[in-house]
């Protein structure tokens, strides 16, 4: 058997590493570096250079690089938060959202935009929880009451849309109530895994070997965090639901169980985050650019029509709801908050390789999703922020 080639693995971090870079000399420039690293696949990928094709060892990282995203998007979501009159609000809010999807994916499906109205509807539903997250935090707004909001909401709306996704269109051909069966007995392995958790949380020994050995070179909670991740994306994988969801609950068991009120372990989360933005999410991002099918969107004019379809379509879907908003936040911070809810693109991006590799959508809906979530990143956040910076009258 001949050995893989690290050539092409090369070249995709070589682009991982140069477009942050690039970004970071001009400071003035507003844009997530997600954005430009899709933009380098699709230059070194077959669409334009041919440099880069998908192999084993692009695709090993690739996927890691997925699951750590949605691991560390489940680790952004404190379970405490999901309670109390925000959370029936914004709960409220993600139904509305999730019938005007349907409605709005059923006409685009009527008149022959697209094949898989559902499938479409559940991945417009979602927002852009890591996209969002920097820009509270640099805005200074993520403490604030519109803040901790737009979190618990956009929280929601990924945790609901990953579940919806896993229950309507598993790996495996399943029946549903079969499907339902295996979600609960994966919220059962949860619950569990949290006592249990918590109660080897009081053994003192340990709790002093993982402070001993944590910052050592076993980095033994950086093993036990890959472990954790690891078993989950393999028990759900293993049961025919999709790696996303049991990546997604992973992040979600291990923020819950991994509280800190100590401040026994500061630096876990950024060695975490350092691990996962540094090596294998970038990687991910790249690839998906390399097989992003330039020729198959500007095949037709119908073909690019579907970019600024799926841009409105994401801006009524998450924009329209936030209103709901207005007796908390106002009409003008509710606003905003309805343009940061329709930011996506880390969900649409994987949504899109998922319904791909599941023959739930082709190459020019994937390609089409993914332009429309690259403009909501470079157009949505900025606005939002224009509208919280102007002074209320």
């Amino acid at each position: 058997m001949a050995e893989e080639s690290f050539q092409g693995l090369a070249i995709v971090a070589g682009a991982a590493f140069f477009m942050p870079l690039l970004l970071g000399m001009f400071p003035r420039v507003r844009l997530p570096s997600v954005v430009l690293e899709i933009v380098a696949g699709i230059v070194i990928g077959p669409s334009v250079l041919g440099w880069v094709h998908v192999d084993g060892p692009i695709t090993v990282i690739s996927r890691l690089g997925l699951a750590s995203l949605l691991f560390l998007a489940g680790m952004e979501i404190e379970v405490e938060r999901l309670k109390g009159p925000v959370m029936k609000t914004t709960g409220l809010a993600f139904l509305v959202s999730a019938v005007l999807a349907v409605l709005i994916c059923s006409g685009l499906g009527a008149v022959g935009a697209i094949t898989t109205p559902l499938f479409v509807a559940i991945l417009l539903t979602a927002t852009g929880l890591g996209v969002i997250v920097p820009v509270l935090k640099d805005s200074g707004e993520i403490a604030t009451p519109f803040g901790q909001l737009v979190v618990v909401s956009a929280s929601i709306a990924d945790f609901g849309t990953i579940i919806l996704l896993a229950l309507l269109f598993s790996a495996e051909e399943t029946s549903r109530s079969m499907t339902i069966l295996l979600l609960l007995g994966v919220g059962v392995l949860c619950v569990l895994g949290a006592i249990g958790a918590m109660g080897l949380g009081r053994w003192k020994r340990l709790t002093d070997a993982l402070q001993r050995l944590q910052d050592t070179t076993a980095a033994i909670r950086i093993r036990g965090a890959a472990f954790l991740l690891v078993l989950w994306v393999a028990v759900v994988e293993k049961i025919g639901l999709e790696i996303i969801l049991g990546a997604f609950a992973a992040g979600v068991l291990l923020a819950y169980i991994d509280r800190d009120e100590m401040k026994t372990h500061v630096l876990f989360r950024t060695k975490l985050n350092a691990i996962g933005f540094g090596i294998f999410i970038p990687v991910f991002f790249v690839t998906s650019g390399v097989q992003f099918n330039v020729k198959a969107l500007l095949a037709s004019p119908s073909s690019m029509a579907a970019v600024p379809l799926f841009l409105v379509a994401l801006l009524l879907i998450r924009g329209i709801p936030a209103l709901m908003y207005k007796s908390i936040l106002g009409l003008r911070r509710s606003i905003a908050a309805g343009l940061l809810q329709a930011t996506s693109l880390s969900f649409l991006v994987a949504g899109a390789r998922i319904g791909v590799t599941l023959g739930r959508i082709n190459d020019v809906t994937a390609a089409a999703l993914i332009a429309a979530g690259m403009l909501s990143v470079l157009l949505f956040p900025q606005s939002a922020l224009t509208l919280l910076q102007q002074k209320r009258p």
